[in-house]
């Protein structure tokens, strides 16, 4: 006879907080925030769950990673719940597809294939993808890249999917040359101050940076958060030393402000040595 899980299992924990979400949602008696949500008010929140995941993982914290785990795990919840009010679907269901989904998606490890490498699995993972497009009626190379990604990743994403048809650059190097001739369009609309223009070729110069991330196998998002990691981090430092100085940012001149900067850069670049 099987012995029931004990109340630290992981069938116990999930039991637990799908009783807590049901309760939040329970007309008698749940909480008034939680019965006014849908999928759409607490979309923003999965998406900014996902990235504080990401936080965490980059500043290699452990205690921080479980919390937001955990906080992206009631997400799922949250939303499985208000599919299950609706009567399209319950937890068990996600639980069932994703599992599903992943036996289907690793033959290799699960049925009778050969064994695969990394990148032998990456191309039967993507031709899978594509059969399961076809299925859904999703006709096209670029059918099923979510319109909600962040949209330096969803250039990376439309552009990869169009390069395994040969639609791409040949090198880095010619998309650097793309980018050098989208930047001489931008200059030129700079004379007229034209909004509509300069957002369109702004975002074709964007669209090309991520371009480039993708063909020095790099993510367009990563780097960007790196970037904002240094200049939050370098302009923390001008502030800092304005303060030790007994100086205001806004009475400083630039070049000051600058002098600093190059300060932090320094800095920097000794730790790295």
């Amino acid at each position: 006879m099987t012995e029931p899980p004990s109340q630290n299992s992981p069938e116990a924990r999930l039991r637990a907080l799908l009783a807590i979400m049901a309760k939040l949602r329970d007309p008698n008696g749940g909480c008034p925030w939680d019965l006014v949500q849908d999928f759409t008010s607490i979309a923003p929140y999965t998406i900014e769950e996902g990235y504080e995941v990401a936080d965490a993982i980059a500043a290699n914290d452990p205690d921080k990673l479980l919390d937001e785990l955990g906080d992206l795990l009631f997400q799922v919840v949250y939303h499985a719940q208000m599919a299950a009010e609706r009567g399209w679907f319950g937890f068990a269901e996600v639980a069932a597809s994703i599992s599903d989904k992943m036996i289907r998606r690793h033959p290799h490890v699960f049925g009778e294939e050969a064994a695969r490498d990394a990148a032998a699995q990456t191309r039967a993972w993507e031709a899978q993808k594509a059969a399961e497009r076809a299925a859904r009626a999703e006709s096209g190379v670029l059918a099923g890249i979510p319109d909600g990604l962040p949209a330096l990743t969803r250039a990376a994403k439309l552009t990869r999917r169009a390069a395994r048809v040969g639609f791409d650059w040949p090198d880095a190097g010619a998309v650097l040359d793309k980018l050098e001739e989208e930047a001489a369009e931008l200059r030129v609309e700079l004379q007229g101050a034209d909004k509509a223009r300069l957002q369109d070729e702004v975002g074709d110069l964007l669209f090309v940076l991520a371009n480039l991330a993708r063909k020095l196998d790099l993510d367009p998002e990563a780097a960007l958060r790196h970037a904002n990691q240094k200049f939050t981090h370098r302009f923390g430092h001008i502030e800092e030393q304005a303060d030790l100085a007994g100086k205001n940012l806004n009475d400083m001149t630039l070049e000051e402000m600058e002098a600093l900067w190059v300060h932090a850069k320094r800095r920097e670049n000794k730790k790295t040595l």
